[in-house]
C-alpha cells in the first residue's frame, strides 16, 4: 500500500467518523439544519471518496462489485495497515 492509497483511506475514515457523529447528533436534534447540511455534504463526499478509492485500488467493501477472482480479500485488512509508517 503506497502513501496515496493510505492518504485516501485515512480521508475516508475521517469522513466516516463525521457521518457517525452527525447521525448520532441528528437523532436528538433533528431540526438542526446546519448539522443536517454537514451530514449530507459529508455523505456526498464519502461516496465520492469510496468510488474514487475503488476505481483505483479495488473493492473496499464486501458489497462492492468485484472482478474475477473475488478481489475484496486482496488488500490488507484495516488492522494490518501501519498508518504511522507512510511510504
Amino acid at each position: 500500500m503506497n502513501k496515496a492509497q493510505k492518504d485516501l483511506l485515512v480521508e475516508i475514515m475521517e469522513i466516516n467518523f463525521v457521518l457517525v457523529e452527525t447521525a448520532l447528533y441528528l437523532d436528538t436534534h433533528p431540526n438542526d439544519e446546519n448539522a443536517l447540511r454537514l451530514h449530507n455534504n459529508s455523505s456526498h463526499r464519502y461516496h465520492q471518496l469510496l468510488d474514487m478509492y475503488e476505481a483505483k485500488y479495488g473493492p473496499l467493501r464486501n458489497t462492492s462489485m468485484s472482478g474475477y477472482p473475488w478481489a475484496y480479500i486482496e488488500e490488507p485488512w484495516p488492522w494490518d495497515i501501519d498508518f504511522n509508517n507512510f511510504c
